[in-house]
């Protein structure tokens, strides 16, 4: 029996020769694809690689040091000083702003989650591609964190026996959560409307099966994290391919 949660690694599985656009490998014909989508990259750079911030404490710095500059004694030229002191930050700053606004692009555009009537299935990964598997049983709760502009983000708590390593998923994890990593699908759009998706399709795997379902809260607004209860996984169901068992 394979663990219960997998992933894929390699080349082998680069976009174009993906048998159903992000996924490993085909899925079982009990098993149908009900929303796929990727992260916004202009929300990703701004929520994720924290650009916008980061515009404004490098422009702080800026002003400071050009303050600094115009009020040193014995300058003989403070204004022209000031002014190659900003302009050599200034620029230093935008090569950074720049790389990661680039690395979120990448990210965003590498990168494919996938729900299906059993799982979410998250294909990311800029020179690796990595692909989790998450089916709906080893899910214990799920949680959204709306953004502006109708985004959001839907982080993934998963039972107390699985774990996946937080450098494997970042920049797909929820942040400081490194004891207990949890799967985030980043920078959604219109998330409310995949969120209630995921609930319903959440509810209707674990309905019948040992986990007690709170339909309505499957998917809630992000709080405190929660300890969840490990409950035992069902046994493989057949019939699925050997990489994309769903418990």
């Amino acid at each position: 029996m394979r663990p219960p949660l997998s992933h894929h690694h390699g080349h082998e599985h680069e976009h174009e020769f993906e048998p159903q656009l992000g996924l490993p490998e085909k899925l079982p014909a009990t098993e149908k694809i009900l929303w796929q989508g990727a992260p916004n990259w202009l929300a990703m750079a701004r929520y994720t690689f924290h650009v916008r911030k980061l515009s404004f404490y490098f422009a702080a710095i800026i002003l400071i040091r050009v303050f600094v500059v115009m009020t040193e004694p014995g300058l003989v030229n403070p204004g022209m000083t000031a002014l190659i002191s900003a302009l050599w930050l200034g620029l230093l700053a935008f090569v950074a702003i720049l790389i990661l606004t680039f690395v979120a692009y990448l990210s965003a555009k590498t990168t494919v989650y996938t729900i299906t009537n059993r799982r979410i299935v998250m294909r990311v990964g800029i020179v690796l591609t990595v692909t989790f598997n998450l089916p709906f049983k080893r899910i214990a709760a799920a949680n959204l964190r709306a953004l502006s502009g109708g985004r959001g983000d839907i982080c993934v708590s998963l039972m107390e026996s699985d774990k996946i390593a937080y450098a494997h998923l970042w920049p797909h994890a929820r942040p400081w959560r490194f004891a207990k990593p949890e799967p985030m699908l980043r920078c959604l759009t219109n998330a409310q409307t995949v969120a209630v998706l995921l609930t319903e399709a959440w509810s209707a795997v674990v309905s019948g099966g040992s986990v007690n379902p709170q339909p309505t809260q499957a998917v809630r607004p992000l709080e405190a994290h929660r300890q969840q209860k490990s409950v035992p996984a069902e046994s493989v169901e057949q019939g699925y391919p050997r990489g994309m068992q769903t418990s």
